[in-house]
Order: C-alpha cells, then structure tokens, then sequence
C-alpha cells in the first residue's frame, strides 16, 4: 500500500516519456533526453509543493516544537536501520554497517525505540544507505535522468534501488491489523518530515536559481555522488600533477 501511489506515477511516467525523447544539444550534453517531458512533471510537482507540501511543512514546523520533530525524525531514521546495514554489507563497508548495528541497537533500547538519538552522545555517527547507492559503488551509471511525477528526480538507477529496499524493509513481510494504514501514514510522515527539515533551503535555491529546474538537477546530481562516495573527494576532479 504504501508504495502503490510511487509504482502509479513510474507507470505514468513511462507512458509520458515515451517517443518523448529531444535532440537539444545541452538536453544531451546533460544526459537529460527527456528534459521537455522532465520540465512539465518538474513544473507540476513544483506547483504542488507549493500549495500543498510546503505550507503543511511550515505549518508542522510552527506548530510542533523542535524536542517532538527531532523524536519523529530519529524514529524514522532508526525504522530505516535494517535497510542501511544491509546496504552497508553490499558495499563491503564493515565499519559503517558496525555503526548501523549499534546506532540501532542503542537506539531501539536506551533511545526508546529510536525516539532519542543516544547513539551520537556516545559518538556514533548517523548515516543513510540505500540500495541505488549501492548500484553506484559498483559502478552502475544513473542512467537518464528522469523527473517522476509527485517523486521528484529519480533516474533508473535510483528507481531500481527504491524497488529493492522495499525488499530488504523487513517491515514490508509484517502484516497486523491495520498495517496499511501504519504504512501509509509511515510514508507520508517521512516526506513531511524531509519537507519539513528542509523549508528554508529549498527556498532559497529557488529564489536565487536563475533556472530552478537546471539547479535541481544540478545539485540532486552532486548530492547522490557524495552520498555514493560517503563524502569522500571525488578524483575525478583531482588535478593532475
């Protein structure tokens, strides 16, 4: 259930773009085929941001003080433990997948099931994998990019890796009553969430991009190659000496 509305808009996404590919030069330049089709749906997501999300995440941040949302968020961060350390194991990073297991562990006990991050007072650190970061560190290119529809930019390989976290959610195999009510709200807590944490700077990008669209495609580009790289330099911008 929670999941349906995100495989309806890769379905219509698919529908949208097809034939739709353009010869522009720069579109090309950018691995952006589809940027015709990509600036509509970027069009109609944002215009949805705007008279939805957006005044729903300021409203939350108004409304709920900083000690609760804090609590939201590391409960969402701790739920998605069992995703990062497998994806920490994919990518052979024992160390990073050693911090997972005792960020949740400690966090899931002393933390209250993740509502306080004890885990950073004793010095360990947080961080996030998944399974498109993954196909990154083996070396799977992002493939086109692509804008999907109430999704924001998602290429295929970040699509394919969205598919298999869902696999490796050991919450996705747990069934009671009401579940997919507890999924659905689960889902749309973690955008507010995202949203939220993220009003201001959002804001600004906008504000000052000259070309909204290009920006974002810009900077959701280098945020997943550092996230690929754990924020580590990347050599290829290393000058040559």
């Amino acid at each position: 259930m929670r999941h349906r509305s995100s495989i309806l808009a890769i379905m219509a996404l698919g529908i949208l773009v097809a034939g739709c590919a353009t010869h522009d030069p720069e579109a090309v330049s950018q691995n952006d085929p589809y940027e015709p089709t990509n600036r509509a749906i970027f069009k109609i997501n944002t215009q949805m941001d705007n008279a939805v999300a957006k005044p729903v995440a300021k409203f939350y941040n108004h409304a709920v003080p900083q000690l609760a949302r804090d609590g939201v968020h590391n409960f969402l961060v701790n739920l998605d433990s069992p995703v990062t350390l497998g994806n920490d194991i994919l990518q052979g990073e024992a160390s990073r997948a050693g911090q997972t297991l005792s960020r949740f562990a400690l966090n899931s006990t002393l933390g209250i099931g993740g509502l306080v991050d004890v885990a950073a007072t004793f010095g360990i650190p947080a961080h996030s994998e998944d399974f498109g970061q993954t196909l990154g560190v083996w070396g799977v290119g992002e493939g086109y990019y692509l804008v999907v529809p109430f999704m924001g930019p998602a290429p295929p390989r970040d699509l394919a890796g969205d598919g298999v976290d869902i696999f490796m959610d050991p919450l996705t195999y747990t069934k009671f009553h009401g579940s997919d009510t507890w999924y659905a709200v689960r889902s749309g807590v973690g955008v507010l969430d995202l949203r939220a944490r993220n009003v201001d700077t959002v804001e600004q990008i906008e504000r000052t991009s000259i070309d909204f669209y290009a920006t974002t495609r810009s900077l959701y580009r280098q945020y997943r190659n550092a996230e690929i790289r754990n924020g580590k330099p990347d050599p290829q911008d290393s000058p040559d000496l």
